[in-house]
């Protein structure tokens, strides 16, 4: 079966059905998914739901003109150029087209490689205004340091992040829940060869099985019901881009076949579709669970984790690196001063302690709300020990470890105290914790014992 690169749908509006066909046959043969209208109706119709990429247009429709077909058009969605193909060619028409926002105002007759030449540099040149958004917004957006601090993990951390950011190959983070996979996964898409292209995330925590496949893939008009319209997937969003998928380990088991497929053949189908289509994209997905457990469980394919870790990196948690809290704490506490409008903060060396006879499960994502609660509870220029109130019962659990509590201990006080907090309500216990409703359930079985 044939396929088409995204970004590549165009539709012809032509009412002789010789001319159409013959466009129709021959954009087809190049790769492009091909939509037809011979009406000015039919032509509003379709492209409402197909979203085209490109419109080429016949200027005289049996019910209308083209003069009224743009307006149409550029209400529905502005950003899709449109050609049109006039025989009634003058200056005068062709300078309203134009200002009526028509890209090229073309003569008939029209061969379908010169027709073609122009509809690809118009498309390049769609493609170049995406990529200036793309790195204006860039320049907007300040990528956040993964590697703050000196120690021996996070240079090694950073070591190599630098060899595989310029990869091609997919990426596989590994760390606990707030150890900062996200910032990671930004950083190395600004320091890859694709970072004038789009980052594009999705956390797939939690989400089931049909909104997943719908945001990932997107769908065709009558896919399902409710879906009046086609729309495209974040896999089209981010051609020639970035795809993060946070918490991997939470995808469906049945969408997995399909992501293995984007990333071995750049494949994918829209919901509802039996056409191919491809896609470049660089996948960098993360998880904070053990994935070869998930693997012996049977929910996650042993294929799909070979090909996603084609490059392991495993973020350490903020305990086995204690020496480099006070440099995250004041990088974070520069950021929360600007948020708050307020003089920036230090620390003192008994603060510094203090914090860090702490063992943090919750990460640097944990670091963060005690000293922004600490920052918005008082304007001192200097911060001690006692700005900084844990949960008594978190700090007993914290300085028992040192005592002999394993980590799984910890992890599971922590857990029975959050899950007081929300009366026992699972579902809200899981979003507190940044997990999905099935790791929660996971972790609360008892050990295996034997």
């Amino acid at each position: 079966m044939s396929a088409t690169f995204v970004g590549r749908k165009i539709l012809l509006v032509e009412d002789d059905w010789v001319t159409r066909h013959v466009f129709a046959r021959y954009f087809a043969a190049q790769g492009f998914v091909v939509e037809e209208a011979a009406t000015f109706a039919a032509a509003c119709k379709s492209f409402e739901t197909s979203r085209p990429d490109i419109t080429v247009v016949d200027f005289q429709l049996p019910d209308g003109t083209a003069l009224d077909l743009v307006p149409k058009f550029k209400a529905i969605e502005p950003r899709v150029p449109i050609i049109i193909l006039t025989a009634f060619g003058s200056m005068e028409l062709g300078m309203s087209l134009m200002r009526s926002g028509v890209e090229q105002c073309l003569t008939k007759p029209m061969e379908p490689p010169a027709l073609l030449l122009v509809v690809e540099r118009v498309l390049e040149n769609v493609r170049i205004q995406h990529k200036q958004i793309v790195s204006n917004t860039r320049r907007k957006r300040v990528t956040l340091n993964p590697f703050l601090g000196e120690s021996a993990a996070i240079r090694r951390l950073a070591e190599m992040a630098s060899r595989v950011a310029r990869s091609q190959s997919p990426i596989l983070i590994q760390g606990e829940t707030g150890s900062g996979k996200g910032v990671l996964a930004a950083w190395l898409h600004e320091n890859s060869p694709r970072a004038e292209e789009s980052f594009v995330d999705l956390n797939c925590a939690g989400l089931s099985r049909e909104f997943l496949e719908t945001e990932l893939f997107g769908y065709e008009k009558g896919a399902y019901t409710g879906a009046t319209t086609a729309k495209p997937g974040l896999l089209e969003v981010g051609h020639r881009g970035t795809i993060f998928l946070d918490e991997i380990g939470d995808v469906d088991p049945d969408v997995q076949p399909k992501l293995l497929k984007v990333v071995e053949e750049k494949r994918f189908r829209h919901l509802g579709d039996v056409r191919d289509r491809f896609v470049d994209v660089r996948l960098i997905a993360a998880t904070h669970q053990d994935l070869q457990q998930l693997i012996e469980a049977k929910m996650f394919r042993r294929d799909l984790y070979f090909r996603i870790s084609t490059f392991p990196i495993f973020i350490p948690p903020l305990r086995e690196r204690q020496e480099d809290l006070p440099y995250i704490a004041r990088n974070l506490m520069g950021k929360i001063s600007a948020e708050l409008a307020r003089h920036p903060a230090e620390l003192s060396q008994d603060a510094i302690q203090k914090l860090q006879s702490y063992d943090w499960p919750g990460n640097i994502r944990e670091l963060r709300n005690v000293l922004e609660r600490a920052m918005l509870l008082t304007d001192k220029p200097i911060l001690g020990p006692a700005d900084f109130v844990f949960d008594p019962r978190i700090e007993q659990a914290s300085a028992s470890y040192h005592s002999g509590w394993t980590l799984r201990e910890v992890e599971r006080f922590h857990i029975d105290r959050v899950l007081a907090e929300e009366s026992g309500n699972m579902e809200k216990t899981a979003r507190h914790l940044a997990i999905a409703k099935s790791t929660l359930y996971q972790k609360l079985k008892p050990p295996k014992t034997g």
